[in-house]
């Protein structure tokens, strides 16, 4: 049973940066596509970013240039830096991994708040 847990979330003023951090279970943590999610007040659930098992990386547009997304499959960690906050950044996030057709996963989230 593989287990996701997230953490890093808080508040910050705009302008400040925070990192979230997801760790995983599971023998085979290198094989899974990560992603972070994230759900607003009143909002769907959209991918910020993702990183996949062999390092290929995408983000959502409005967080290109502000976040990061990175891995370390010795540590089964997935990190998320995001600096240049805004207001409207504030949501759960969520961590997901994804192992081809025999799983999908989603940690408990961690909330982020962007106010001043």
């Amino acid at each position: 049973q593989v287990q996701l847990v997230e953490s890093g979330g808080g508040l910050v003023q705009p302008g400040g940066s925070l990192r979230l951090s997801c760790a995983a279970s599971g023998s085979i943590f290198s094989m899974y596509d990560m992603g972070w999610y994230r759900q607003g007040a009143g909002k769907e659930r959209e991918l910020v970013a993702a990183i996949t098992s062999g390092g290929r990386i995408n983000y959502v547009d409005s967080v290109k240039g502000r976040f990061t997304i990175s891995r370390d499959n010795a540590k089964k960690m997935v990190y998320l830096q995001m600096n240049s906050l805004k207001p409207e950044d504030t949501a759960v996030y969520y961590c997901n991994a994804v192992y081809g057709p025999y799983f999908e996963v989603w940690g408990q989230g961690t909330l982020v708040t962007v106010s001043s």
